[in-house]
């Protein structure tokens, strides 16, 4: 089925390859959004480890880290409330990862499935803002780090950091995911060296004594952690989608699930306890207090590290950014594909309004703009278990992909069903959300502070939508 559907697209979609795009595409990705073909699928599951253990092993993971200790928990708690969030929220996270070997292709063109063709854009919106945040704040950070390098003036390095992150989003999944390899060898040896450097030195007993456990407090921390790896559900079936189809599910699963929980465990463990130790020397001085770990000696090789650090997340935010870009716009306009040259330009789109959002948000602006982009995990969590109950417990992993592209097919324009769950899914967490200096539910203070507000989110749109399509007619084959 998944051959047949590729052969119809591929024949009639006017976004295919033209001859002429040929040479190009030996060096470039040829895809965008339409499906790969089995002639076309490569690789081994374990690539997913090196590249989310890379996009996790990063200085934003230490800050998020930080965070938990920030709130008010124990440092010792904390540490557990970062293995615990990361182990919890990095389930659905590599859920959607084994979604890329069986249909092969992007993960918000999946989506359709349950929204409808016209109905996905209404989570397709937000998720391009995601896209966009996280690529700016990464593009800032990244720039910052290469014009202490450079000396180039902070401005030219956003620029340049923006630039090189869309140069290998064109070349594509096969470089992202060589890089990963490379950007994840030298996470462990830079976070092995700065972990002994900050540990050395100091009393650890003093830092966990007296462990006193304050359960609101630690729910929060929870909450924090558990939320950096939800935030990754839109990205994951994209890097996976080029794996053979007969890849099985645990394997994609498991690899995927190790990279991200022990990038993201060892950062943000690394954050918390160089929080514990250096309080406010750490807290709005990160790359510094980071650097200076190393001493004068090793002030550029830390600073080139933090800026490849990021790098490989910003990849991967211009990557998904674009597709999701082209699943909103070509699915009212029956495009099964991408032409090399309209694929270049969405990725080169993406890539300059998150350069000028950096740019223009150097200051307050932009530390209130990733605030938001918290507050839309609100709005993300309900899609990602929609999307997951439609996989693996409604549809069970059979799809029709023509259908997917097609707004008269048998997916329809608007599905209400995933629709009603959606806005109910969204509507049950606002009485228990936290979000400081955006909104604060009448609920969570109740709870101490303590955001439940994504657990809510991952189980009662799915059994919504489960509700729901018992009583419709989509699952009619």
């Amino acid at each position: 089925m998944a051959e047949r559907a590729v052969l119809t697209l591929s024949s009639s979609s006017a976004f295919t390859e033209e001859p002429q795009e040929e040479h190009v595409a030996a060096t470039l990705e040829r895809r965008s959004i339409d499906p790969v073909p089995e002639s076309e699928r490569h690789g081994h599951p374990r690539s997913l480890f090196t590249l989310w253990f890379a996009a996790n092993t990063q200085i934003t993971s230490a800050v998020t880290g930080a965070l938990t200790v920030l709130v008010g928990v124990h440092p010792l708690w904390a540490i557990v409330a970062v293995v615990a969030g990361n182990a919890l929220g990095g389930i659905p996270m590599a859920l959607h990862a084994a979604q890329g070997p069986k249909l092969g292709i992007p993960q918000m063109i999946q989506s359709r499935a349950q929204f409808g063709v016209y109905g996905a854009a209404l989570p397709l919106v937000l998720v391009v803002v995601m896209y966009l945040g996280y690529f700016a704040s990464g593009s800032l950070l990244g720039g910052q780090a290469v014009a202490q390098i450079t000396h180039l003036p902070t401005d030219v390095a956003i620029a340049v950091y923006a630039l090189a992150s869309a140069l290998l989003a064109i070349i594509g999944y096969r470089l992202i995911h060589r890089f990963g390899w490379i950007a994840s060898a030298l996470s462990v040896v830079v976070f092995l060296y700065l972990t002994i450097r900050l540990i050395s030195g100091h009393d650890l007993g003093t830092v966990f004594a007296a462990p006193h456990l304050d359960f609101p407090k630690f729910l929060l921390a929870v909450s924090l952690t558990a939320s950096w790896q939800l935030t990754f559900g839109p990205y994951v079936a994209d890097t996976s989608r080029y794996l053979p189809s007969a890849t099985s599910v645990r394997a994609t699963f498991w690899w995927t699930y190790g990279g991200t929980v022990l990038g993201a465990v060892w950062a943000m463990s690394f954050g918390a306890l160089a929080y514990a130790i250096a309080g406010k020397a750490f807290k709005g001085h990160e790359v510094a207090y980071v650097v200076g770990l190393g001493g004068e000696a090793l002030l550029i090789p830390l600073l080139l590290a933090i800026a490849l650090g990021k790098f490989t997340v910003n990849v991967l935010n211009i990557y998904g950014g674009y597709m999701t870009v082209a699943t909103a716009l070509t699915g009212f306009g029956r495009r099964a594909a991408l032409s090399q040259a309209t694929r270049i330009g969405y990725i080169a789109g993406v890539g300059v309004v998150g350069a000028v959002i950096a740019i223009l948000g150097r200051g307050q602006f932009l530390s209130n703009f990733v605030l938001f982009l918290d507050f839309l995990l609100y709005f993300l969590t309900p899609w990602s278990s929609i999307n997951l109950v439609d996989f693996y417990l409604l549809r069970k992993e059979k799809y029709d992909l023509d259908a997917l592209y097609d707004p008269d097919g048998r997916y329809g324009r608007w599905a209400w069903p995933a629709l009603a769950a959606y806005v109910l899914g969204i509507a049950v967490q606002i009485p228990f959300a936290n979000v400081e200096g955006i909104f604060v539910g009448p609920i969570a203070p109740l709870l101490g502070g303590a955001d439940i507000s994504w657990l809510l989110g991952l189980i009662v749109p799915g059994a919504l939508y489960v509700a729901f399509m018992r009583r419709s007619v989509a699952l009619r084959a």
